[in-house]
Formats: C-alpha cells, structure tokens, sequence
C-alpha cells in the first residue's frame, strides 16, 4: 500500500512539473499570440512565418490581404495565423 501511495505522488509530482515547464508556457505564449493578431489593423508592416516582410492592406476575420515589396500588384491573401510580429503604422513593434 505504502509503494503505491509512493508510486501515485511520484506519477502526481512528474505531471506537475510537465504542466509548469510546457503546457503552461505554451498556453500563455498562445494567448500572446491570439492578442497580437487582434490589434492588427491596415497600414501595419508585417512579418510573416515565412520570412517575409509586407503592409496590411485589409483586415478580415481570418484573412488579410498583405501587399510585398513596392510592386502594387504584389497583394496576397493570407491566413492571420500566419502573422508572427506587427509593426504599427507609429512605429511600435509588437512580437509574439
């Protein structure tokens, strides 16, 4: 009986320690996330999970269309998520 109480808190500490080292970092760092693809507005320069670097120039409710490099025909629909930092039009820079 005293080796599986043992054998429990053991198994209970190990959960834990998992929790506060990956579940919770990745859960505040997808909030963080989720809040900057919420103050993205047009006009902010971008920097995508690709590597590049583009303008808003429209904002919808899971796609925005970023325009890249100074070609103005150069505009292509993208999924927010994959926005991993926002610079404002002010010049505020917003990463993840």
């Amino acid at each position: 009986m005293a080796g599986t109480l043992g054998l429990v808190l053991y198994m209970g500490v190990i959960i834990g320690i998992f929790y506060f080292l990956l579940i919770r970092p990745q859960k505040k760092q997808q909030k963080a996330h989720e809040a900057l693809l919420m103050t993205i507005a047009a006009g902010d320069s971008v920097l995508t999970s690709s590597g590049f670097y583009g303008v808003i120039i429209d904002v919808m409710e899971e796609v925005v269309i970023v325009e890249f490099g100074n070609n103005k025909n150069c505009r292509i629909p993208m999924k927010k998520d994959a926005i991993v930092e926002v610079e404002k039009a002010g010049g505020a820079t917003t990463e993840e």
